[in-house]
């Protein structure tokens, strides 16, 4: 059984539903807190086991290389300074993990990005991580979803309930239910129809997948929506009965794909900093009074 070493993230979306925010930014480094987005990703991957995390970027999003790249100007005045917490915490960022980065010429879709990082996963399984992937949870889902795949030794969705309402803006499974919520998925139906929709649970963009992907996804010239997708691989796979398993991840999945949600997510992290909890929670109460 192989060890999952290696975990990609597409980092190459435009981030549209922050503009103008992410003109000159990358939504993955927007933060939440004291830290990007990514960053908090990157650390879950890496308590999980992950060694080497591959990013797949586009145009405008040297911020993300920057960050996890050692910053000796930065590290130097700190150092002046006698801030040395702040030393610590800058030096463990590019410490992390081996760090790759490819890019993504054209947006032909998510499983097109995936493949761009092919090459350098050498026929391995690996975990796939989006940048939306943000969790309270006690148990890492990354480790989470990693243990199931090790149990199966096949591909892994991870996921999660979402309201009925919403199942039109995710990928959405139907399966079977082999209890501890693991699942053996039948059907991956990529945004359906509410009234459609085989269940509620959702992709949460966080997977494992087999080497037996990246083929299908190679051979794929399109699919359903005129791109290359990963829900597509997927169909494909399904109908060739290859097994899909899915885990719905234990804890509260902190969607921050969109401006409300990305918010709640600042304040739910925010009030378990230990700098800023007693002032925050304060100020939430004295807000709450007001509306």
């Amino acid at each position: 059984m192989q060890k999952i070493r290696k975990a990609i993230m597409p980092v190459a979306g435009f981030g549209t539903r922050f503009l103008p925010a992410t003109k000159a930014q990358p939504k993955e480094m927007l933060p939440v807190v004291d830290k990007p987005v990514i960053q908090y990703l990157v650390e879950d991957a890496v308590s999980a086991g992950i060694e080497e995390i591959i990013f797949v970027t586009g145009r405008g999003k040297r911020a993300i290389e920057d960050h996890f790249d050692c910053s000796f100007e930065l590290e130097q005045t700190l150092v002046e300074k006698n801030k040395l917490d702040l030393v610590a915490k800058i030096k463990k960022i590019d410490s992390l993990a081996k760090f790759s980065y490819v890019r993504q010429a054209i947006p032909l879709g998510d499983g097109h990005a995936i493949n761009c990082a092919e090459h350098l996963v050498f026929d391995e399984p690996v975990l796939i991580m989006f940048g939306d992937t943000l969790y309270d949870a006690p148990i890492s889902p990354v480790k989470q979803i990693i243990d199931l795949y090790y149990r199966y030794q096949d591909s892994v969705v991870g996921l999660s309930e979402v309201d009925k309402n919403e199942v039109n803006k995710f990928g959405v499974i139907d399966g079977l239910d082999l209890g501890e919520g693991n699942y053996e998925i039948k059907k991956f139906v990529e945004k359906p129809d509410i009234d459609k929709a085989p269940s509620n649970l959702a992709a949460v963009g966080l997977y494992v997948i087999t080497p037996e992907v990246f083929k299908t996804l190679k051979n794929m010239k399109s699919g359903k929506s005129g791109e290359i997708r990963l829900a597509d691989a997927f169909d494909l796979m399904l109908s060739n009965n290859r097994p899909l398993y899915g885990k719905k991840i234990e804890g509260e999945w902190l969607d921050t794909g969109d401006k409300l949600n990305f918010i709640k997510a600042t304040l739910k992290l925010g009030i378990k900093n230990s700098e800023i909890k007693d002032d925050l929670k304060k100020f939430i109460k004295e807000l709450s009074g007001k509306i």
